[in-house]
């Protein structure tokens, strides 16, 4: 993966799954921050869903972004790296080319269902032998679900352009910083009619949508490790936490609260 001088030069370089044990199979994983997938591709098509934390995945010059509830779909063969700019749990299901009838032949975003997020969870938190009737029972209904699941393009799309992809690095780093579009381009000698044309064309959406879609994904990460909504609040930027819960329930049409519940309700499958 190329990688800009923003991200740290320690950068871990982490294996890939290049010996995959079966058509259908699936592989939990604790990533660090800071940590990457070398470009690599096979004849499984991958579903990787990130439980918490974000996970980054490169298609030739296009960055796939998910938040929980979303999943990245990779079809078979396609040449692919990934970046870990946060600690994040992560499964990767693996299903063969021969299996993939039904599923996209081109990558993107999977809005999956609650009961592929608890088959994710039950599968994690009690693993049984790959051979097993009852596991491949299980991945045969996940794979299912995946046929029926809505694509769609990146939920937080990247750029490549130096100076935009600058300010994009810095806000994944400060998502608290509420700086007005003229600040910001100002801060990497742009205007700010400049700044909003780069993002348009670049990213498909103003840079106050793809904040608001950023402070989203960092809420519900947050959110599953049970800190308080008030605290998430406050790092995030706002003032108070009505302000934020307004926002992330215009966003996903459910408070903090209710996504905190059905998030605890789905471990429990």
């Amino acid at each position: 993966m190329r990688r800009n001088k923003a991200v740290a030069e320690d950068i871990q370089q982490l294996n890939t799954n290049n010996d995959i044990a079966a058509a259908l199979w699936i592989n939990f994983r604790e990533d660090p921050a800071q940590s990457f997938y070398p470009l690599h591709g096979h004849a499984w098509g991958e579903f990787i869903y990130a439980f918490n934390g974000m996970m980054e995945v490169k298609i030739g010059q296009i960055d796939y972004i998910t938040p929980p509830l979303y999943g990245i779909w990779l079809p078979p063969n396609v040449q692919h790296s990934g970046l870990n700019r946060t600690d994040i749990s992560h499964a990767t299901f693996y299903i063969h080319e021969s299996l993939c009838v039904g599923l996209a032949n081109q990558p993107g975003i999977l809005l999956t269902n609650p009961l592929v997020s608890s088959l994710l969870q039950h599968l994690k938190q009690y693993p049984t032998e790959v051979s097993s009737g009852e596991h491949q029972r299980l991945l045969y209904v996940l794979l299912d679900q995946l046929k029926q699941a809505q694509v769609m393009g990146s939920y937080l799309p990247h750029s490549q352009h130096p100076q935009l992809r600058h300010i994009l690095d810095y806000l994944h780093q400060h998502p608290e910083d509420n700086s007005t579009l003229q600040h910001l381009a100002a801060r990497h000698h742009l205007t700010e009619r400049t700044l909003a044309r780069y993002c348009q064309k670049e990213l498909r959406m103003s840079l106050n949508e793809w904040r608001q879609r950023l402070k989203v994904i960092n809420a519900m990460s947050m959110l599953k490790q049970q800190i308080s909504v008030e605290n998430i609040a406050f790092d995030l930027g706002y003032a108070n936490a009505s302000a934020f819960i307004q926002m992330f329930k215009r966003w996903m049409g459910y408070t903090p609260d209710q996504f905190r519940k059905m998030h605890q309700v789905n471990q429990r499958f």
